[in-house]
């Protein structure tokens, strides 16, 4: 999973720091880009652009969710507000070149900063613990900064792992298989993002044909999941919020489908169509 990193602004709201990604839909969105200086962002600039929202309505969301004491059952609810919020890529500022911007946008998100926003709610209790926690959930020991930040799936829950349990063994059972990967390492031994470097870490995964009904059982409402790459230096390819209701199983994800281009909810077995895997992350903790 790589973040995908920002080139279009609609409004650019910046202010000064308080503290202190998506999928690879097409390799022209992993390319270099073009040098761009953003005067003081080094020193900790933010963009915020709420869109739709405010900090009275997030703060009223907030105050519901605390309410919710099993963190799945939070996850669900925090993430049906965001249900119709479209879907745009490249939202985030930063590279190997260029300063990195903490970027809070919910007036369109992709598949990671989904999670990114929902996983930052959760654990807050106001607007500026809000900023905090994505702060640190979206950036290595909170450093904003285009290398401390988590382009990966399984890096973004490996360093959140005081708040995300590694269930996807649990999950898939006996079938569940393991792979070692070189994230950030095309097979032609090129990169994906120039500049980052290259770390090795092995994925547990679920493979498709090892997807029946007692693994769609065991799944549970928030678990955050991946769905497997098994190309060379990608963890996965697409992320989600398992959503079980009425005996359904759905993913909840901002979906790049050109018919859609918002957050949904789909029947996760039709999504995964038997041809797709999962990595799964189980929210825990405080």
């Amino acid at each position: 999973m790589l973040r995908e990193r920002g080139r279009q602004l609609l409004r650019r709201i910046f202010t000064p720091a308080l503290g202190a990604r998506c999928l690879a839909l097409g390799l022209a969105l992993l390319l270099a880009l073009p040098v761009f200086s953003l005067p003081g962002s080094a020193l900790g600039e933010e963009l915020v652009e709420l869109g739709g929202w405010n900090r009275e309505k997030i703060e009223g969301l907030l105050a519901e969710a605390g309410r919710i004491p099993e963190p799945g059952e939070k996850i669900e609810f925090i993430s049906a507000a965001f249900l119709d919020t479209p879907y745009l890529a490249d939202t985030l500022i930063g590279s190997a070149q260029t300063a990195e911007v903490l970027v809070l946008r919910l007036d369109a998100v992709d598949c990671f900063t989904f999670l990114d926003y929902v996983e930052a709610l959760r654990r807050a209790a106001d607007f500026s613990g809000f900023k905090e926690a994505l702060r640190r959930i979206r950036y290595r020991d909170g450093r904003v900064d285009f290398f401390s930040r988590h382009h990966f799936f399984s890096e973004w829950a490996a360093a959140n792992s005081d708040h995300l349990q590694r269930v996807t063994e649990l999950v898939g059972g006996a079938g569940a298989r393991r792979a070692k990967k070189r994230l950030n390492a095309k097979g032609d031994g090129t990169a994906y993002l120039p500049g980052y470097p290259v770390r090795e870490r092995e994925i547990t995964f679920i493979p498709p044909e090892a997807i029946d009904s007692s693994v769609l059982e065991r799944l549970r409402s928030g678990d955050y999941v991946g769905i497997y790459s098994p190309l060379p230096g990608l963890d996965v390819s697409h992320t989600g919020i398992v959503v079980k209701r009425g005996g359904q199983v759905l993913l909840r994800h901002a979906s790049s489908s050109s018919r859609l281009k918002k957050v949904v909810d789909q029947e996760l077995s039709s999504y995964l169509a038997g041809s797709k895997g999962l990595v799964v992350y189980r929210p825990g903790g405080p």
